[in-house]
């Protein structure tokens, strides 16, 4: 299992909070989606995990991948 650690701008409610972690929850091999809402970070657990296709699902969701974080 690996996990990826997103910083994503314009999430303001629980709303961008539950459409994020839909979208992305989506991806295949995505097991686990965490928003912190405070901090505008995302983080994804699961296995063969495709970096590409998790920042294009946020930015399908309306939001902006500043940059992914390595955890």
């Amino acid at each position: 299992m690996s996990e990826n650690r997103y910083r994503v701008t314009g999430m303001t409610c629980g709303h961008c909070v539950a459409s994020v972690t839909e979208a992305v929850a989506e991806v295949p091999g995505v097991n686990e989606v965490e928003v912190d809402l405070p901090g505008g970070t995302v983080l994804v657990r699961g296995r063969d995990l495709d970096d590409a296709k998790v920042r294009e699902a946020i930015t399908e969701a309306g939001y902006t991948v500043v940059e992914p974080t390595a955890v």
